[in-house]
């Protein structure tokens, strides 16, 4: 990397921590003020940074431009499949990513199991919102007043006996979600099929997807799926860090 590129990297990661002179930049760099100075103006030109009427410099315009186009670059399926090939395989169970489209939740990426049993789920079929993991979770990351006209509007289709029948059941199952970080399909779907689920964010903190794990429960029972709960987690926070996301600690 060239000297000159270096020092201006150097000079945009500090202004993103605080602002700063240009004498705290040529200390921080240590080289002279007339170095620094030029390097500012270049990157002024361009709007990568600018200074207050005190000389103190900060990040410029252009940054937001280029982190919002970044982010509309980042498609959720392309940045999230890595993400879940890798928990496809560590626990070999049929793993989902869905989104909020139009009032369903609809699949966009499904990873399928190494057994030979197949999950009822097809990329581009919608699920459930009222007896879905992913259903659930995306919902759950609604305002509240449309989450109670969703609920409003839901058939309550009957899959299996443990199926959400009521809005006043659904409301108070959104609100165990957002609570609790993660949303369960404890044979609500299909019978003897347990699955787990949880959101992705993007840079906003908005949820724009979610994550599941289906098992059938020949192979898991309703505890050890909840038991990969974590590494779901991890998965999920991986692929909202790369749309952005930063947990507020």
């Amino acid at each position: 990397m060239s000297q000159s590129l270096s020092r201006a990297l150097t000079i945009l990661g500090l202004l993103g921590e605080e602002t700063r002179s240009l004498d705290q930049l040529a200390g921080a760099l240590d080289v002279h003020k007339t170095t620094v100075l030029r390097l500012l103006r270049t990157m002024e030109a361009d709007r990568f940074v600018q200074h207050d009427a005190d000389h103190r410099y900060v990040l410029g315009s252009r940054f937001f431009e280029l982190a919002n186009r970044a982010l509309e670059q980042r498609d959720i399926r392309t940045v999230a499949r890595r993400h879940l090939a890798a928990l496809n395989i560590s626990t070999g169970q049929t793993i989902h990513l869905a989104t909020f489209e139009s009032g369903e939740a609809v699949y966009i990426d499904k990873f399928d199991a190494k057994q030979s049993v197949r999950m009822y789920s097809r990329v581009g079929r919608p699920a459930p919102l009222h007896c879905t993991a992913v259903g659930k979770v995306l919902v759950s990351g609604r305002p509240r007043a449309e989450q109670v006209e969703i609920a409003s509007r839901i058939e309550y289709v009957r899959f299996t006996d443990r199926t959400i029948d009521t809005p006043e059941r659904y409301l108070a199952e959104l609100e165990l979600v957002a609570e609790q970080g993660f949303a369960e399909d404890h044979e609500e779907h299909e019978t003897f099929v347990n699955c787990v689920g949880v959101p992705v964010r993007n840079g906003t903190g908005e949820t724009v997807a979610a994550v599941s794990m289906s098992v059938p429960d020949m192979l898991l029972d309703h505890a050890q799926v909840l038991g990969t709960l974590p590494e779901i987690l991890a998965v999920a926070d991986a692929i909202s860090a790369d749309l952005g996301w930063k947990p507020v600690l």
